[in-house]
C-alpha cells in the first residue's frame, strides 16, 4: 500500500498484520492460494438481433409537411 498519509498507513497496520497471520495459518494447514484471471471490466453487450420486425416499419414517424404543403393547407382552410 502506498500512501502519502503515514498516519493512515500506521492506522491500518494492525489489520494488515492480522490478515497476514491468518494467511500464514491457512498456508501452514495445507491451504493453497490460486491466482485466477480477473473478470473483464466492461462486459460486452449482447449481440444485436438480425431479425427485422415488419411492425416497426409501420410505427415510424411520418415526414413533416413541407412549407409548400402547409401553405396549400392554409389556403384550403381559409377558403372554407
Amino acid at each position: 500500500m502506498i500512501s502519502n498519509h503515514l498516519n493512515l498507513v500506521e492506522q491500518h497496520r494492525p489489520q494488515a498484520e492480522v490478515i497476514s497471520d491468518q494467511v500464514a495459518q491457512y498456508l501452514a494447514a495445507g491451504g493453497q492460494i490460486a491466482q485466477l484471471r480477473s473478470p473483464p471490466r466492461n462486459p460486452l453487450p449482447p449481440p444485436r438481433s438480425q431479425k427485422i420486425d415488419p411492425e416497426t416499419v409501420l410505427k415510424r414517424r411520418p415526414k413533416p409537411l413541407s412549407l409548400a404543403e402547409r401553405r396549400s393547407l392554409r389556403r384550403m382552410a381559409d377558403s372554407l
